[in-house]
C-alpha cells in the first residue's frame, strides 16, 4: 500500500510571517536557491524571549525575512538560544549571524558543529584534489569532472561564519525551552549526528531532515569519507526513532508540511530502501561504474546540484550492498571502481 502523508494544516506561512502549529510553537518558511526551494524553521516561545530551531541559508533575502520577523511575530523580544539540527547550509547558514546579533548561544551536536566549522574553513585549493579523486573513482565523465571546481570548497558561500564556541547536545539529553524539555534523538546517515527534538509534553517531534513526509532525505557518500556507510546508519536510525517516540506526535519536518503518522512513515522509509537496494542490484546486469548505476536508477533529467546528490545516494546503496555481500567491487587500472553482482 502506498503511504499517504496525513498533513495537519492547509497552506504554509508567507515569507516573514509565522503559523502557530501548537501552543508556543511557530512555523516559518524560508526560500532556498535549489530545486527544493524552501526550508521550514521553528520558533519556540521561551519565557521572555524565543528559541530558534534551524536558521535558513545565508542570503540577503533570508536575512531580510528574519528582520521582518524580529519586528513582527517576535515583537522585539530577544533570542535566548539558537538550536541547529545539523550542519547543512539551509539549517546552519545563519547560525553565526543570529548568535552574534542576539549574543545567544549556539546549541548543536558536536559532530555537526565540527563538520560545519571544518567546511567553513576549507577552501577550493585544499579540497579540489580530493574531490577529483573521489568522483573519478565513481566514474565521472570528463564533462562531469569539469563541474567539480564549482563544488569544492563551496560550503562557505552559503553560511555566515560558524561560531567558534557552542553548547553540545548529545543523544538522550534535553534542552529546556519555555519550561518544557526537548529531548534529542540522534539520527545518522543524512548527516553525521542529526538532532531530532522530541517534546513528550507537547507531543511534538521536530524531525529536521531525518524524517520527511514525502521524500526520502538525501543519504550520500561524500568525498570527506569515501568509504562511508551512510545508508546503513540511516536504516539503523529509523529503528532508533521508532523506539524513542511513542504515540502519534505532530511531526515538524524541514521540508514539505507538518504531518501525523510518524510510525507509518518510518515503515515506509524502511520499505523504500529495501526496494531501492533491490533496484540497485538489478541495475548491475553488467560490471558498471557508480555513474552507470546512477543513470539507471535516476531516469529524470538532473541538474548539476542534483547530480552530485544522486551519485552520493547511488554510492550509499552500493556500499550497503557491498557490506551485505550482495555485490563486489574491483578497481580498473585507470582508478575507476567497477561494481558487479556477487556470484
Amino acid at each position: 500500500m502506498t503511504y499517504t502523508p496525513d498533513y495537519v494544516f492547509e497552506g504554509e506561512p508567507a515569507l516573514g510571517e509565522t503559523m502557530q502549529v501548537a501552543p508556543g510553537i511557530h512555523w516559518l518558511r524560508m526560500p532556498l536557491p535549489f530545486k527544493l526551494d524552501h526550508i521550514n524553521l521553528w520558533l519556540l516561545e521561551d519565557g521572555d524571549g524565543w528559541t530558534i530551531v534551524d536558521t535558513g541559508i545565508c542570503t540577503d533575502e533570508v536575512k531580510a525575512a528574519w528582520e521582518t520577523l524580529f519586528k513582527g511575530t517576535m515583537g522585539g523580544r530577544p533570542v535566548n538560544k539558537v538550536i541547529v539540527t545539523h550542519f547543512h547550509p539551509d539549517h546552519a547558514g545563519l547560525a553565526g549571524w543570529l548568535c552574534e546579533k542576539f549574543n545567544a548561544p549556539l546549541i548543536m551536536p558536536i559532530t555537526e558543529w565540527t563538520f560545519g566549522r571544518m567546511l567553513h574553513l576549507d577552501d577550493q585549493a585544499h579540497t579540489e584534489a580530493g574531490f577529483r579523486s573521489f568522483y573519478k573513482r565513481a566514474g565521472f565523465t570528463p564533462e562531469l569532472m569539469d563541474t567539480i571546481g564549482r563544488r569544492a570548497g563551496g560550503y562557505k558561500k552559503n553560511v555566515s561564519p560558524i561560531p567558534a564556541a557552542f553548547e553540545r547536545i548529545s543523544d538522550g539529553e534535553s534542552v529546556k525551552v519555555g519550561g518544557r524539555d526537548w529531548r534529542m534523538i540522534v539520527g545518522r546517515g543524512h548527516s553525521p549526528e542529526h538532532a531530532c527534538l522530541y517534546c513528550d509534553e507537547a507531543q511534538v517531534l521536530i524531525s529536521g531532515d531525518q524524517v520527511l513526509p514525502k521524500i526520502s532525505p538525501n543519504v550520500s557518500v561524500w568525498p570527506q569519507e569515501p568509504e562511508g556507510m551512510p545508508l546503513t546508519l540511516f536504516i539503523q536510525s529509523i529503528d532508533r526513532i521508532r523506539h524513542a517516540v511513542n504515540g502519534d506526535p505532530l511531526v515538524l519536518p524541514s521540508h514539505n508540511w507538518p504531518f501525523r503518522g510518524l510510525h507509518a512513515r518510518l515503515d515506509d522509509l524502511d520499505a523504500h530502501h529495501v526496494e531501492r537496494l533491490d533496484e540497485t542490484v538489478a541495475a548491475l546486469y553488467e560490471p558498471s561504474t557508480g555513474v552507470d548505476v546512477l543513470y539507471r536508477l535516476f531516469k529524470r533529467q538532473l541538474d548539476e546540484h542534483q547530480t552530485f546528490f544522486a551519485i552520493g545516494e547511488t554510492l550509499a546503496h552500493l556500499h550497503h550492498l557491498l557490506a551485505q555481500g550482495r555485490i563486489i567491487r574491483e578497481r580498473r587500472d585507470d582508478g575507476v571502481d567497477m561494481y558487479s553482482r556477487a556470484v
